[in-house]
């Protein structure tokens, strides 16, 4: 797309022409795409991203004086859209974690690694796991919401919520190198060191 195309199409596009809008932002989009990659480090965040830009354009499209400054402007956009996204996912992460900032270094590291621990453990859980956790602790929800959004019986939804807090458990000892209480199991019959709830 030529320079002055760009421009006319950012031009309908601050007065409300959705398609110019459309055409105008397709123009950028694998620019769109690499900055959010580069920023959320995966497809599926990257995507969100640029997708929540998108929408964010369209809201603040009349705040744009200068179309020929619409790239650098959706960029800024982009970037924000981003940067909210990663202290989200901070935020909610530790927030589910309970980890508390310490002041010393080596507590902050130590916070740091169980956080991105239990992060790749979550990513590790099958689907409707892993949903089912995020949902709950990441997004505060109750298990009555969790079951509403998912189209799924409160029961459903609780059994896979235990299943996956029972592979958290089994994920995070055998990386600690004990049970789920950091000691080392004993030998025992049919003892598997685990709660059942």
């Amino acid at each position: 797309m030529e320079a002055w195309e760009k421009e006319a199409y950012a031009a309908a596009a601050i007065k409300g022409d959705e398609a110019a809008l459309f055409k105008r932002i397709e123009a950028d989009k694998s620019k769109l795409y690499s900055i959010a990659y580069s920023y959320m480090r995966n497809e599926t965040d990257a995507l969100e991203a640029v997708q929540e830009t998108v929408c964010r354009v369209w809201i603040k499209r009349k705040t744009l004086r200068e179309p020929k400054f619409f790239t650098t402007w959706m960029i800024r956009i982009l970037i924000r859209v981003c940067m909210d996204e990663r202290k989200k996912k901070k935020r909610e992460l530790t927030s589910f974690l309970g980890i508390r900032k310490e002041t010393a270094a080596d507590e902050q590291e130590t916070a740091t690694d169980s956080r991105v621990d239990m992060a790749e453990h979550v990513k590790a859980l099958p689907n409707p796991y892993r949903m089912v956790i995020v949902l709950k602790y990441y997004r505060d929800m109750t298990i009555t919401d969790i079951a509403e959004l998912l189209e799924k019986p409160d029961g459903t939804v609780r059994t896979w919520l235990n299943k996956a807090l029972r592979m958290l458990r089994v994920d995070m000892s055998q990386w600690e190198g004990g049970n789920e209480y950091g000691h080392k199991e004993q030998s025992g019959a049919g003892q598997s060191g685990l709660v059942e709830r």
